[in-house]
């Protein structure tokens, strides 16, 4: 038989039994109790009715009763407590039960399902505390799955993104520029320079380091094989083709960029304004040419049979673009300009032997054919200066001072070409073979071409014409022209 106790505790048959003992001792401890202290003080009491006895009969009862009460309550109070004491346990040991029943729950991992893509896994929801990791990125919390730690910093791997392709970076390697990351092969694209030539990455030399040569006007990159490979230059701003540019071939075996050939003189006609521009030009210096020097425009060569008929002269190597001469000769001078055919091809140019007589100082002028408007009047203009000397009856002058002061008249023609198109579109004086120059207008392009062409004047490295340009620059800019030019008369030398 079981009993419900204290609502959840069960006690049977002999727990009961055990219980009654127990009230019966305690009934029995209180009475000795009590006896012991009525003996007590009435072994010390002179009370004459100490035999006498207490109360009676239904009174003693009375007290017996209450007695018994009392300790079948006491009992029932410390079982109450035993009671509650086992619930406490009982209750404690279940939630301890459920603590590791999670625990190791959390601790068995069931394979992650996989999709149709066999390499994609859902992520395991592995749980850090709040504010365990921060993502660099999205500035989050990085709460399950995998995390890089790089850069000294957290990272979600979706968040680890190239600064090119705004992918994320899954390589084990990676390239930084600045605070910016890059997949290697992103930043080889945008950091890596490539040959603007064959447009491919310039190579590394042995020792592991990028190596290629640069025009120092036109900052054109090209790989160093391409100096020794026969890739074409233009004759004129020397720039490499590029690839899948066609260059135009002229009949003499020069090559011409696209830009060039738009403001190219291709015939002697299509020369004299230019020439007249270039006489304008002595006049305003009260430097007028009084003697009609014939100006030709001839192919290479015949530009170079001519120098080998000159009995004096210094030519500018490799290859010399103008000539003032002074001997009778016949030379081959271009009546009509090529067209441009299959493969850019110059076809049905026309020439006619041109014979030069000698009636001053001075023959003719020859300018080599097919070069912009800005080169071929600054050739133009450096020869006039040759002619303009001779006539004037200037003694022989050493190579540096001669060549010298042409580069320098050449040198300030070109700046007075670039003042003219920088303080408006003044229309050129010139005709050329582009119906925009017809029209008055020049080619975008131009402008660079007139500080190319001072460039190289300015940064000419050889002794006469280089060196003999800057002497030459120096003297005028500090003394003048005129009296430059006076000094050069009696001295033969530049004044310092």
């Amino acid at each position: 038989m079981y009993v419900l106790f204290a609502g959840r505790s069960l006690i049977n048959y002999e727990q009961i039994t055990f219980c009654i003992m127990d009230w019966i001792k305690k009934i029995f401890k209180g009475c000795t109790h009590k006896f012991s202290e009525g003996h007590y003080h009435g072994h010390y009491a002179e009370d004459p009715q100490f035999y006498a006895p207490s109360g009676s009969g239904d009174t003693w009862q009375e007290h017996e009763n209450e007695e018994i009460d009392r300790a079948i309550s006491l009992s029932l109070l410390e079982e109450s407590q035993k009671g509650r004491k086992v619930i406490d346990d009982e209750s404690q040991l279940e939630e301890d039960e459920h603590l590791a029943r999670a625990i190791q729950e959390s601790l068995i991992f069931e394979p992650p399902p996989q999709y149709e893509n066999a390499n994609t896994y859902q992520p395991i929801p592995v749980h850090f505390p709040m504010g365990y990791r921060i993502c660099a990125g999205c500035n989050t919390e990085i709460g399950h799955g995998r995390f890089l730690n790089c850069l000294n910093a957290f990272w979600h791997p979706e968040c680890f993104r190239c600064q090119a392709c705004n992918l994320p970076i899954s390589d084990y390697e990676f390239s930084m520029s600045g605070n910016y990351r890059f997949h290697k092969s992103c930043y080889k694209e945008r950091y890596h320079p490539k040959c603007d030539v064959c447009n491919h990455f310039i190579p590394t030399n042995p020792a592991g380091l990028i190596e290629y040569r640069a025009h120092p006007f036109w900052i054109q990159k090209y790989c160093p094989c391409h100096e020794h490979d026969g890739t074409p230059r233009c004759c004129s701003c020397e720039r490499m083709e590029p690839k899948d540019t066609g260059y135009v071939a002229l009949n003499d075996g020069r090559k011409l960029c696209l830009e060039c050939l738009d403001s190219a003189v291709m015939d002697t006609k299509e020369c004299q304004p230019l020439y007249l521009d270039i006489l304008e030009f002595y006049e305003g210096l009260n430097m007028k040419v009084e003697q009609q020097v014939p100006l030709l425009l001839v192919e290479r060569q015949a530009l170079n049979e001519a120098r080998e008929g000159e009995k004096n002269g210094h030519y500018h190597m490799p290859e010399t673009r103008g000539l003032c001469l002074s001997e009778e000769q016949t030379v081959s001078t271009i009546l009509r300009q090529p067209r441009f055919g299959t493969g850019n091809r110059a076809m049905d140019m026309i020439t006619e032997p041109y014979k030069l007589t000698r009636q001053c100082e001075v023959t003719a002028i020859l300018i080599l054919y097919g070069l912009p408007r800005l080169l071929t009047g600054s050739i133009l203009a450096h020869e006039m200066m040759h002619a303009w000397m001779r006539l004037q009856g200037f003694r022989t002058l050493s190579q540096d001072v001669e060549e010298g002061i042409c580069q320098v008249l050449a040198h300030m023609w070109l700046l007075t070409q670039l003042d003219s198109a920088s303080s408006s579109n003044v229309a050129s004086s010139s005709s050329s073979a582009s119906s925009r120059l017809k029209k008055g207008k020049r080619p975008q392009f131009e402008r660079k071409f007139g500080e190319f062409f001072k460039h190289q004047i300015e940064s000419d490295t050889s002794p006469v014409y280089g060196d003999g340009f800057r002497a030459g620059h120096q003297a005028v800019y500090k003394y003048g022209l005129r009296k430059t030019l006076e000094h050069i008369r009696m001295t033969g030398r530049f004044p310092y």
